[in-house]
């Protein structure tokens, strides 16, 4: 178990790290890290922002990395196993939830940005052609 929790704390480390680099806007577009959606690869300004609002639930999921860590440090047999699969998909679905929550945020300020199909059918419609 010795390396699984080894695994688990370099995962770790790295989440954090894309996670704190999103956050504070560092994070660049890129092909590896990042939340990389259609939505969010649009501009940089997307991109940023939907890094910026995913970042909390990378760092819980870092968290929840390293607590798995621990726990396979800590616990042997059936129990690490456990403890260790239980971590794994916690972290995953944090990490995807928090994605889905940045993307539909920049979804939403893509609809805000000029008219688009925002005021197709509504009282705005006339604000909108101007």
């Amino acid at each position: 178990m010795v390396i699984v929790a080894s695994v688990f704390f370099v995962l770790a480390v790295v989440v954090a790290g894309v996670g704190l680099a999103g956050l504070t806007g560092q994070l660049p577009r890129n092909r590896w890290a990042g939340i990389r959606t259609a939505e969010t690869l649009r501009d940089d300004a997307a991109f940023e922002l939907a890094n910026k609002v995913a970042a909390p639930t990378m760092l819980a999921s870092a968290g929840v990395l390293a607590i798995g860590g621990v726990a396979a440090f800590a616990f042997s047999g059936v129990i690490a196993i456990v403890a260790v699969v239980v971590a794994a998909f916690a972290a995953l679905v944090i990490a995807g939830i928090g994605g889905s929550i940045a993307t539909r945020a920049v979804a939403a300020t893509a609809a805000v940005d000029g008219c688009g199909d925002a005021c197709g059918s509504c009282s705005l419609k006339d604000a909108c052609e101007k």
